[in-house]
């Protein structure tokens, strides 16, 4: 069984930064592509980016290219979400997810097998 936990959420002001860490459980870490969504209350579960099993590839929403990035350290077996010039339609829970059969990772929720729990993110205006 594959455990994700997510870590760094918060509640900030419009324009402020945070970082989130996703740290999976087991060996399969460095192996698999990785994604970051958020669901916001009482919407869809949305793609926000992700990041290929080596880190070479990267993947963004349209809403988020410029202000968010993705990263990895399979050293440290943790994905990274580093975000900035937060704004307020950016607060939602945030989830990390695995993927096991697409190296380059997917847009789509449905091709993901593992799920963490979430981590709150806040912004007000």
């Amino acid at each position: 069984q594959v455990q994700l936990v997510e870590s760094g959420g918060g509640s900030v002001q419009a324009g402020g930064s945070l970082r989130l860490s996703c740290t999976p459980s087991g060996r399969i870490f460095s192996s698999y592509a990785m994604g970051w969504f958020r669901q916001a209350p009482g919407k869809e579960r949305d793609f926000v980016t992700a990041i290929s099993w080596n880190g070479d590839n990267t993947l963004y929403d349209d809403s988020v290219k410029g202000r968010f990035t993705i990263s990895r350290d399979n050293t440290r077996n943790t994905v990274y979400l580093e975000m900035n010039n937060l704004k307020p339609e950016d607060t939602a829970v945030y989830y990390c997810a695995v993927v096991f059969g697409y190296g380059s990772g997917s847009r789509r929720a449905e091709d993901y097998d593992y799920w963490g729990q979430g981590t709150q993110v806040t912004v007000s205006s």
